[in-house]
């Protein structure tokens, strides 16, 4: 069965894990990235090696216009099958009061806006309204939209809750039309995005506060991630796994 995913802000961290596992069973993987080119470049190169097919594709997902062109691109490589809307943006460990409007819009544009805008156009590639053959959607959240991260990240948190909503009605809307949209809720996952932080010691306690007593894995979210894409999740619509270790 031919499979091509989009995964979106794929060059490092879960989105890196979930290309990489995507690809060994069986995927075609296109790996978009904002900035970090070279490493994309690198992953494409990795599932290259192994045998399987990727392609690197630049794309800030707050940007309309370059979503569009990047569909566009998605076009001319085959029928998309499966969207990760990984992307996501954070910033400094702060209390909300000292949160700046830019913050926020950043946040917002790219965590909760950049994933619509990438649903909406896979939905008009995939759902069989549309002349399509169905397929599924992910959105990445967070454990945060459980606690709210107070005098860390509410922004953050905020920008995954609704993010959470979107991915409760849209499944809803789509069902029918073949798609199923379901969400994953990492929680303290050791990646680098935790560095634009700004506290780096952030997870040095991770076994006292954890029930597990670890962080996980990029590549445990992948394996999540894959499952409710495969046909092991086909009645698994509207739904989040919360990937806490327990929290």
């Amino acid at each position: 069965m031919y499979k091509l995913i989009l995964i979106t802000g794929a060059s490092r961290g879960i989105g890196a894990a979930t290309a990489l596992l995507a690809a060994s069973q069986g995927y075609n993987v296109i790996i978009n990235y904002k900035s970090q080119k070279d490493k994309a470049i690198q992953l494409k190169k990795q599932i290259l090696e192994n045998g399987g097919k990727a392609w690197a594709i630049q794309a800030d997902v707050s940007c309309p216009d370059q979503v569009i062109h990047m569909f566009n691109e998605i076009d001319s490589l085959g029928i998309l099958t499966a969207l990760v809307n990984n992307a996501g943006v954070v910033d400094l460990q702060s209390s909300f009061v000292d949160v700046s409007p830019d913050r926020l819009q950043r946040i917002f544009n790219t965590n909760v806006i950049g994933a619509m805008l990438c649903a909406q156009q896979a939905i008009r590639r995939m759902s069989t309204r549309h002349g399509g053959n169905g397929g599924s959607i992910i959105n990445v959240s967070s454990s945060s939209v459980i606690t709210g991260s107070p005098n860390v990240y509410v922004d953050y948190a905020s920008s995954k809750g609704a993010l959470d909503v979107f991915t409760k009605g849209l499944a809803k809307e789509v069902a029918q039309e073949g798609i199923r949209v379901n969400a994953v809720r990492p929680g303290f996952i050791s990646t680098e995005i935790h560095a634009d932080t700004g506290n780096t010691d952030r997870f040095n306690n991770a076994d006292k506060i954890i029930p597990l007593g670890r962080c996980g894995s990029s590549e445990e979210i992948a394996e999540a991630i894959l499952w409710l894409l495969s046909e092991k999740a086909s009645y698994c619509v509207g739904s989040f796994l919360n990937l806490t270790g327990g929290l």
